[in-house]
């Protein structure tokens, strides 16, 4: 007779969840991590509830808050939705902030060059989003033909790019674009080459409601979108049924970066009215986390990314009206994050507890 030992504890993927208990998982995290937020606040020397109180003041408290919220939003929603189809497809692309600053600089370029020789606005937008969307195509198309061709690691690949992306800006602010010199600074763009203000915001947030709908559509109502979803599920079943893997990841990632470009053509024309290396600021790795929050569903991504847009406008408020350190700011921000990650494994996992004796077979 041989003992098994059986674990104390022990892991079992669930085979489904009601949506409710869903749910109930995901608002009890948000209790959890508010309770955990509590702490490094008090170390601070400040009241936790009225922390939590500047935080969602300094987020929806006026009209102006608001539209400061809404433009974090913008960017974070708009990356979401580009690297979701990669992600469907289980391509792990982390190069959407390099993919967002190429988009950034080949819109950059026709700004710099037509808009002052008097482009119509209309006519200049639709050639800086075209731009942007071709820039940021190339960067995602890169990755893409070298993992379908020699089974590359895309996280490496993408993420390494990002910091090639950058660096090309930063030779650009010290060089050829460079306005005064010594300045290191990229001139504004003319009113011709800035997105308009549509209700006190920059029309980028009608773009990417726009392409929710076509990202939702794509994703689950087109053949391209089925096949994603088979390399997904299986690359071996998708090759068997005749699916030409290496090309729909290639176009997957070209229309993942052509997506992540109109955001860095949003960025430089609307949000910043210039170019510069931190163009992406971090979005893309932000993105991610509205991703995986939201399962890949696009119109869920409107609520996450407004979410964690808030999260952000409010901890810079706590940090200017409660004199909170920008560090402790950040550990609230980021153990929000963490437990609002960390109940997505509750879901889809479930703990056992030995609570019988040890089996003998």
């Amino acid at each position: 007779m041989k003992e098994v030992k059986t674990p104390l504890i022990r892991l079992a993927k669930r085979d489904g969840i009601d949506p409710r208990k869903a749910w109930a998982i995901r608002i009890g995290s948000i209790f959890v991590a508010l309770i955990l937020g509590m702490i490094p606040i008090m170390l601070a020397g400040q009241n936790p509830f009225v922390s939590y109180g500047v935080i969602v003041n300094g987020a929806l408290g006026k009209a102006s808050y608001i539209r400061q919220t809404v433009k974090r939003a913008i960017p974070l929603l708009g990356c979401a939705l580009a690297i979701a189809p990669c992600f469907k497809m289980r391509f792990w692309n982390i190069g959407a902030e390099g993919q967002i600053t190429m988009g950034a600089i080949f819109a950059s370029y026709f700004a710099i060059h037509l808009g002052p020789k008097g482009v119509p606005a209309f006519l200049m937008f639709i050639i800086m989003c075209l731009a942007g969307a071709l820039g940021g195509a190339i960067w995602g198309f890169i990755p893409g033909f070298f993992k379908a061709k020699y089974n590359t690691n895309e996280t490496l690949f993408t993420l390494m790019m990002n910091y090639i992306a950058i660096g090309i800006v930063r030779w650009l602010q010290g060089g050829p674009w460079e306005g005064r010199p010594g300045t290191q600074i990229i001139p504004m763009f003319t009113e011709n080459a800035r997105l308009p203000n549509v209700f006190g915001i920059y029309c980028g947030w009608i773009v990417v409601l726009i392409m929710v709908v076509l990202v939702h559509i794509y994703m689950n109502f087109t053949k391209h979108g089925y096949e994603v979803a088979v390399i997904g599920d299986s690359e071996n079943t998708a090759r068997y049924a005749g699916m030409n893997v290496g090309w729909i990841m290639m176009r997957t990632m070209i229309l993942s970066g052509a997506i992540c470009g109109i955001v860095g053509w949003m960025l430089v024309s609307g949000a910043n009215g210039t170019l510069n290396s931190d163009v992406a600021g971090g979005v893309g790795f932000t993105a991610i986390t509205v991703a995986w929050l939201s399962q890949l569903n696009s119109f869920a991504m409107i609520a996450i990314a407004m979410m964690l847009a808030i999260i952000g406008k409010g901890s810079a408020t706590l940090q200017t009206k409660l004199d909170v350190p920008a560090s402790v700011a950040e550990i609230v921000s980021g153990i929000l994050l963490f437990c609002m990650l960390a109940c997505e494994f509750f879901i889809n996992y479930r703990i056992i507890f030995r609570h019988k004796k040890e089996a003998e077979v």
